[in-house]
């Protein structure tokens, strides 16, 4: 079996530019993906076979995108038992709320992980999916904790020049 891998799949390309994060984050990590855009109503049967296929060649967690009637985290978790991570997607005429709750919504015993609508999200799915990978993988779990420590000493320093400003307002 190749190397694990997080497998994106998109409702439409215009999830994209959202996604983006998602994106960016596996790189830092050098965490292997693939994107195909897939639709849980338009292509069902696309989004099964790929399912099944990036499972059979090492597929170690799932990230379906999507916007307004956004099933396809769950179409993705209906052919799997490995982690299925939600994004909702803004859009549609009540910008993004319609696709969370259409994402977090899953009946008992097929999970999905929803994380926030949007760009945050996005970043967050990467995030996590890291952090799933990381519990087989000593060196991703080195890389996840020195980022996350990176991430904390900078806020760190942000508070010491604000104080430091602060200070010198007085």
């Amino acid at each position: 079996m190749s190397k694990a891998f997080v497998a994106i799949i998109m409702g439409s390309d215009s999830d994209l530019p959202t996604m983006e994060k998602t994106l960016e984050v596996l790189k830092q990590f050098e965490i292997p993906y693939e994107v195909r855009v897939a639709s849980a109503h338009r292509t069902p049967d696309l989004v099964a076979s790929y399912v099944t296929d990036a499972e059979q060649r090492g597929c170690a967690v799932f990230i379906g995108a999507a916007g307004m009637a956004a099933h396809l985290a769950g179409a993705i978790a209906a052919r799997t038992t490995r982690p299925v991570i939600g994004v909702p997607c803004k859009g549609g005429i009540v910008d993004g709320v319609d696709a969370l709750y259409s994402t977090v919504q899953m009946p008992g015993g097929i999970p999905v992980a929803t994380v926030a609508v949007g760009s945050a999200g996005a970043k967050n799915a990467a995030y996590l999916a890291a952090q799933i990978l990381s519990l087989s993988d000593p060196e991703l779990d080195k890389r996840v904790k020195a980022d996350r420590q990176k991430a904390s000493e900078a806020i760190l320093k942000k508070n010491e020049a604000l104080q430091e400003r602060l200070g010198k307002l007085d």
